[in-house]
């Protein structure tokens, strides 16, 4: 059997021998992957945890926006999760138009929305209420001490009253009014 030039080797004894050079770039790269996998997952991990809650803290961002801007039927509209409410305004009964004006316009605790910042949101406390169904949002309204909370539903984004006087986000803690 006649052996042809640049074929490849036929038998164990006949392979190539090891270069230290290429031995070193494959575990080079296997590290270096490895390294990017895993600060992946911790960078997914931290985006995760920093904006879990950002559709529930934009909802009570777009309420307050319509608040200062005096927008006081967009505003319900938003706590209600319903744009077309007029059409229905029996559904809501339980807290109407009139009574949300009274909370929440010139004369309600928060008087004239001038400013606000979303402080952020947290779970609720685990307590026999608390179903998770919904976010604790912490608002600072016009400046002051005390903070707004709100209950934002997950589902719907519909706003409420916050059932919780202490909120913890991360390590701060917030009393709430």
């Amino acid at each position: 059997m006649e052996r042809m030039p640049n074929a490849m080797p036929t038998t164990l004894f006949e392979a190539k021998p090891v270069d230290p050079r290429e031995e070193r770039r494959k575990k080079l790269l296997i590290w270096t992957a490895t390294a990017v996998v895993l600060l992946g997952l911790v960078l997914a991990g931290v985006w995760w945890l920093w904006f879990q809650y950002w559709p529930e803290e934009r909802a009570a961002d777009k309420f307050f926006a319509s608040l200062q801007a005096g927008n006081m039927q967009q505003a319900y509209a938003l706590w209600m999760a319903d744009p077309n409410w007029q059409a229905h305004p029996q559904q809501y009964a339980r807290y109407p138009f009139g009574q949300f004006e009274n909370d929440w316009g010139k004369g309600g605790e928060w008087g004239v929305i001038r400013s606000y910042k979303v402080e952020g949101a947290a779970p609720p406390p685990k307590t026999t209420y608390s179903t998770g169904s919904f976010v604790v949002v912490v608002v600072t309204v016009n400046g002051r001490t005390d903070k707004a909370c709100l209950a934002v539903q997950k589902s719907d984004k519909s706003l409420g009253f916050s059932p919780d006087s202490l909120v913890r986000i991360r390590t701060e803690e917030f009393n709430c009014k």
